[in-house]
């Protein structure tokens, strides 16, 4: 209904219905709108809040401590899941085709520089482990720790290699683009995975006995990422 300004009046009732930082999916980029908003738009902030919380939680702790050269395990695996949460930030509103397209390509510059640092940390492991090689991957952070490199390596790998070079490996365009609703589900999942992954961290006897963050904590930075991704999922990506 319009008033007799000719402008729409809005309904109260809508109005208070309306969640705070909008409806799921709604967050969009709008044409001619640069890249950086997306990693602030909607619910956006909460997820920043959440990972930049984490990240400072166990940069924290480590440069609290004496630095060893297992110190840059925690620091580069925690770096490595800050770039994957903007990966995931700034593709997410994009809309047009250019804008797709440029998300793209900063979505693939973001996570190329988390799996070098992903494998980066675990060639630290692998150095700190070289004397004692019977306790490789033997904790249960361990063992998550090792599927979460794999899937992580593989999501990267079909991702690049779908977007850049899709006929050389898949035949055909629409073949390698029929995967991006799998890669998107694979990603959403890997992100709970890996911020499940840190939180089983905190059981290791060298974040008990050194650099001593709490659970509880990470739970909570964990929430908050989860909280503000979640909701700007858009189902027809997924395919829905």
């Amino acid at each position: 209904m319009a008033s007799a300004t000719g402008v729409p009046e809005q309904n109260p009732a809508l109005e208070e219905e309306e969640p705070l930082l909008g409806r799921p999916g709604d967050v969009t980029q709008r044409p001619g709108q640069g890249l950086q908003f997306n990693f602030i738009t909607g619910t956006a902030v909460l997820a920043q809040a959440g990972i930049v919380i984490l990240t400072a939680l166990v940069w924290a702790a480590v440069f609290q401590a004496d630095i060893i050269l297992f110190s840059y395990h925690p620091l580069l695996n925690s770096l490595a899941i800050l770039l994957l949460v903007q990966s995931v930030l700034v593709l997410q509103p994009t809309a047009t085709q250019k804008d797709k397209v440029n998300g793209t390509y900063a979505h693939a510059i973001f996570n190329g520089l988390a799996v070098a640092a992903l494998i980066a940390g675990l060639v630290i492991i692998e150095i700190n482990k070289a004397s004692h090689p019977k306790t490789r991957f033997q904790s249960v952070h361990g063992k998550l720790g090792l599927v979460a490199y794999i899937l992580i390596f593989l999501q990267w790998l079909v991702g690049s290699t779908s977007f850049f070079v899709p006929k050389l490996v898949y035949g055909t365009e629409d073949r390698a683009k029929s995967l991006y609703k799998y890669h998107r589900v694979a990603g959403y999942t890997l992100l709970v995975y890996l911020l499940a992954v840190v939180a089983v961290a905190t059981t290791t006897p060298f974040n008990v006995n050194v650099l001593h963050i709490k659970l509880w904590a990470v739970v909570v930075a964990s929430v908050l990422v989860l909280i503000g991704v979640i909701p700007r999922i858009k189902k027809h990506k997924l395919g829905f």
